[in-house]
């Protein structure tokens, strides 16, 4: 989806916010881009900004990434980094220190040429990233290995000028993390590429409710001045990859730019080893086009802003009154559990908040109307299964630990699904031409060589790019099916967001 849809829902924008609440979501068999809209849209999770390639984040959809980004927050304080904050603004004459750092990022630069009405002595890029001015701070800090490592996350949004743009998957302005660290040894800097990036692969599985598939990613899809990039890879519910999160080992490239050198203990001037490593709240539109359904999202209970809502069911002024005393005390409860805990108490039908809780995603709905009152009983429906099957009716009595025995369910679910889903559309390969045909629905497992143009032959043929070489899988040997020459391990291929 490109500009031209992100004008149009603009210019609707208005229009829609009075029908919004009625209109249906296009099928996601049918338009796969169009259904991912719509449901941002209508989840009340964004609306489009005044500025091309931007958007606003309202609430509910800034609550989810806020708890995705609490528990990556929390992840990172367990592995031993502190959180800090650098400069938006960053001196052109730093970017340019590194060559394949600013080759690889110039095409994307928002630069700032004047301030304060005058002309700048030296433009300034608006962060694109920040090793640059990060790596400037770390050759000050860092003199000896008695400094080392330093071990260091910042959360912040960054500027890339990006031509073709979609909600929270590719946007000028977007929030992320990025952590940045120093080290005495490669080994241990290898150690803390391959730490994060399966911290990351355990967030997107056990919060997130993603399956991801960890690898090397090839040299032409390096990140622009890494020696090596490792990245999660994760199947979107329309089979095309995304990039959910990245590692990179710098090597020595930017310590020797930017002179990020320290003392051994055998008294001897050393470079620094560096890594960085990123994930972004594209990994909030990976929870919604992996879970997604045609009535809206399917969330996963941890990251929920509503892990819970209660729908009070009546008919008139005298049921009314005491359906709410018994749902006003069930949300007291359940809230007195620490569960995100939601009683609708607007005056709309049932049928309309069965709808709108469901478009939201909400993971349980708990149902209270009069005869629950008379029998002490409530019914429990949970997005993950649709209809009457996803429907059970409980006893008060225990219902919250009810309620909390099923979020578990829920996010095991809808991880079960998604995996089943992703596996089986990954098809290993041995021939270009099945490579080919596996592409147009699905991702290949296929044996390649480690060369740029390899990969650049069949992207150019299929459209489908080297996605990494996954950590985990079968040894053997095989021929690359571009060269014919013998390899000792496949690639992931499909097309990405």
């Amino acid at each position: 989806m490109g500009d031209r849809y992100w004008q149009q829902y603009a210019h609707q924008s208005q229009i829609d916010k009075q029908k919004s609440k009625m209109a249906k979501i296009t099928p996601r068999s049918k338009d796969f881009s169009e259904w991912y809209l719509d449901v941002i849209r209508e989840a009340d999770m964004a609306d489009y900004a005044p500025v091309r390639g931007c958007i606003v984040v309202k609430p509910y959809g800034w609550s989810l990434y806020e708890n995705m980004r609490d528990f990556l927050d929390r992840r990172f304080k367990e592995t031993g980094h502190s959180n800090a904050a650098f400069p938006l603004f960053i001196p052109m004459s730093f970017l340019q220190k590194e060559a394949q750092h600013v080759k690889g990022f110039s095409p994307e630069l928002a630069v700032v040429t004047i301030g304060g009405g005058e002309t700048l002595e030296e433009p300034l890029a608006v962060r694109p990233t920040s090793e640059t001015i990060i790596g400037s701070m770390y050759a000050q800090w860092v003199k000896s290995y008695r400094d080392l490592p330093v071990l260091i996350n910042t959360w912040n949004s960054v500027v890339r000028w990006e031509k073709r743009t979609k909600p929270f998957l590719r946007t000028m302005e977007f929030y992320w993390q990025e952590g940045h660290t120093a080290h005495a040894t490669h080994d241990e800097a290898m150690e803390e590429v391959l730490r994060m990036l399966g911290v990351y692969a355990d967030h997107a599985s056990e919060e997130c409710a993603i399956p991801v598939i960890q690898g090397r990613k090839s040299i032409s899809e390096r990140f622009a001045g890494a020696d090596n990039t490792f990245s999660i890879e994760a199947m979107m519910g329309d089979k095309k990859a995304l990039q959910a999160g990245t590692s990179h080992d710098l090597g020595q490239n930017f310590a020797r730019a930017f002179e990020i050198k320290y003392l051994d203990r055998d008294n001897t001037e050393k470079l620094c080893w560096t890594t960085s490593w990123g994930m972004s709240w594209r990994m909030l539109g990976a929870v919604i086009m992996t879970h997604g359904d045609d009535q809206g999202l399917r969330l996963p209970p941890k990251i929920a802003p509503v892990q819970v809502v209660i729908v009070p069911i009546y008919k008139n002024d005298t049921e009314k009154s005491s359906v709410f005393e018994t749902a006003e005390r069930i949300y007291k409860e359940i809230k007195a559990a620490g569960l995100r805990v939601k009683l609708d108490d607007r005056e709309e039908t049932p049928g309309f908040k069965f709808n709108d809780w469901e478009m939201r995603g909400v993971p349980v709905r708990v149902e209270i109307g009069p005869k629950d009152v008379a029998n002490r009983a409530a019914a429990l429906a949970r997005r993950d299964i649709p209809g009457k099957a996803g429907k059970s009716f409980v006893p008060q009595d225990g219902l919250v630990q009810r309620v909390q025995v099923l979020l578990v369910e829920v996010h095991n679910s809808l991880l079960q699904q998604a995996t089943a889903f992703r596996d089986a559309n990954i098809h290993e390969v041995n021939t270009y031409e099945e490579l080919k045909e596996v592409v147009e629905d699905g991702f290949a497992l296929a044996p390649v060589a480690d060369d740029p143009e390899v990969d650049a032959k069949i992207k150019e043929e299929t459209r489908a790019t080297n996605r990494n070489f996954p950590t985990q899988q079968a040894a053997g040997e095989w021929k690359c099916i571009i060269t014919g020459k013998p390899v000792r391990e496949r690639a992931l291929f499909g097309k990405a967001y």
